[in-house]
């Protein structure tokens, strides 16, 4: 085993329990075992998701244990996998260093760094997967285990990307995962089909057009099978695909199914089937010409964390209700996007990506209720705006103001009410992407008969795959994208806990860096940098961080100042 000089114990941030989280001075420092290898922390980033876990800890989704997709022996043999009521290590923005590597281990070299992908998508748990962070000891902390045989994909993928010491900053890389997740809320591709193979539920409160909706079955790709719920109609002649019947919703499984159609306009209805819709379902919503008549209760949450998605149509043909449907969820060309929330960590990331990106002929309108932090985002945005040909506005939304209506909405704030104001505010055929992490199981009431009349749709992601990572990646190390550009204050795990409750309080206009070495460091805003540590401050570009500034703040603190 390849080893550097590395202590027993070490200092940890962990929470213990819901709001719960403290600074531990002696946490053991695992030696890696078999198929093992021990990480010297180098930077990581604080990301909203991690008040999402303070605030619901082992009643997150991502916090529960794993139950498929690895030998359960490797799992126990893992001192860094914490699920449930089990303290666990936040923080799932890494940069990590190779400090050594237990037998077995080839791929890997002491001294070698790299970023993390965080979300293991093949480890599931019962709601959604284990990821780094979560069920799995995250980074905050100065050094973490990790073992090949976890971060390993099925397909031999593996989720650690390499960061070239010296090439960029440690806060550059860090800073490619959550950016990902942004690039993932644009690359997602759309399903325009119903699911070949899949459940079908087709509930027919009105008496629907059956030729059309056997045309839809026959023509596109095919459901293996179908539940046909209607109190009075039985199930129709020479069907396509085999169906069983059902009086009533009760009288089905409980799911989950693929694809839904309703034929209908009782919200009631509506309300209840989304009890029946499983992880990447489509729900297909067919009026008739008819109303809901008052707002319906939709899964706003299962948009974001399960990739629910939701079509409709006024007429009595359901391939109408297709057609709006993107191939992805891409912004196009020509369009007024409304990014709400946009001066948070997050949003800033969505304002300048999307500015960056090269879509021609954009309108970015950016809201946001704190001043302070829309004046930090303008001197972003503006100029980098006046770059690349992109309109760009701003505007309190306190003063009630708003510029609509917008062809793309983004939702950053985990709200169900501004959701519903974004499907108001939109125009025929608009796109609302919640990105936001409302609760998987939040509902929220939304005006189902403006959104199937403009033909809206919604969209949602939560983290991101590795193709999202090497696309953020790539623009990093071509220059055409500058991660740091969110960096707006630093810390050494003394001033952890105080920058996610900074998070919590929206109180930092942009994202922290956490660099476990600087013991001593507290939260600190670049913008105070000059008073407290100017030859840091000096090392900053127009305000931004940059690779000669984290070198001057490490050099600095291992110093022992």
């Amino acid at each position: 085993m390849g080893t550097t000089q590395i202590p027993s114990t070490q200092r940890a941030i962990q929470l213990v329990g819901i709001d719960e989280l403290v600074l531990n001075e002696s946490k053991p420092v695992y030696a890696p075992g078999p198929h093992q290898i021990l990480c010297q922390v180098v930077a990581c980033g604080l990301c909203y998701s991690d008040l999402k876990l303070l605030k619901q800890f082992s009643q997150h989704v991502r916090k529960g244990p794993v139950i498929s997709g690895i030998d359960p022996g490797v799992l126990a043999s893992f001192p860094g996998y914490v699920p449930g009521d089990a303290p666990t290590v936040p923080g799932h923005e890494p940069v990590v260093k190779i400090a050594a590597v237990g037998p077995g281990v080839h791929r890997f070299r002491v001294g070698e760094q790299y970023f993390v992908q965080a979300d293991w998508r093949w480890l599931r748990t019962a709601q959604s997967n284990g990821a780094f962070g979560y069920n799995f000891e995250g980074a905050l902390q100065e050094y973490v285990l990790l073992d090949e045989r976890l971060i390993t994909s099925p397909e031999g993928e593996v989720m650690l990307l390499p960061a070239p010491v010296g090439r960029r900053s440690a806060s550059a890389y860090a800073l490619v995962e959550p950016w990902a997740c942004v690039e993932e809320s644009y690359r997602s591709v759309e399903r325009r089909t119903l699911r070949a193979g899949g459940r079908l539920l087709v509930v027919a409160d009105s008496t629907p057009d059956i030729e059309k909706l056997r045309r839809l079955i026959a023509n596109g790709p095919q459901p293996a099978r179908m539940t046909w719920v209607s109190p009075r109609l039985s199930v129709p002649a020479r069907w396509p695909i085999p169906a069983e019947r059902a009086n009533s919703l009760a009288e089905t499984q409980s799911g989950p199914y693929d694809d839904v159609i309703y034929f209908g306009h009782d919200p009631d209805m509506v309300e209840k089937i989304f009890s029946r819709m499983g992880p990447n379902s489509l729900l297909v919503l067919v009026l008739g010409g008819s109303r809901f008549g008052r707002p319906v209760n939709v899964a706003v949450g299962a948009v974001h964390y399960r990739n629910l998605r939701i079509v409709g149509t006024k007429t009595h043909d359901p391939a109408d209700a297709f057609q709006p449907i993107p191939e992805t969820s891409e912004i196009r060309p020509g369009s007024r996007v409304h990014i709400i929330g946009a001066a948070g960590p997050m949003g800033v990331m969505h304002v300048i990506r999307d500015i960056c990106e090269g879509i021609l002929g954009l309108t970015i309108v950016a809201c946001d209720i704190s001043p302070a932090r829309l004046s930090a985002l303008d001197r972003l945005a503006k100029p980098r705006a006046k770059h690349h040909g992109v309109v760009y506005e701003s505007y309190n939304s306190t003063r009630g103001l708003n510029p609509g209506p917008f062809d793309y909405s983004v939702v950053m704030v985990p709200s169900p009410a501004l959701v519903a104001e974004a499907v108001r505010t939109s125009a025929p055929r608009g796109i609302v992407n919640i990105f936001a992490g409302i609760p998987a199981d939040k509902f929220g009431p939304i005006d189902m008969d403006c959104y199937v009349e403009r033909q809206l749709y919604f969209v949602g992601t939560s983290g991101s795959v590795m193709s999202d990572m090497q696309a953020v990646l790539a623009k990093v190390e071509k220059g055409t994208l500058d991660t740091n550009v969110s960096v707006a204050a630093v810390s050494g795990l003394d001033g952890a806990v105080d920058g996610i409750r900074a998070v919590e309080v929206q109180s930092i206009p942009g994202k922290i860096i956490v660099y476990p070495a600087c013991r001593g460091l507290p939260l600190t805003r670049l913008d105070e940098l000059p008073q407290r540590w100017p030859e840091v401050a000096e090392k900053l570009q127009d305000g931004v961080w940059t690779l000669e500034a984290e070198r001057a703040l490490l050099n600095l603190f291992s110093s022992g100042e």
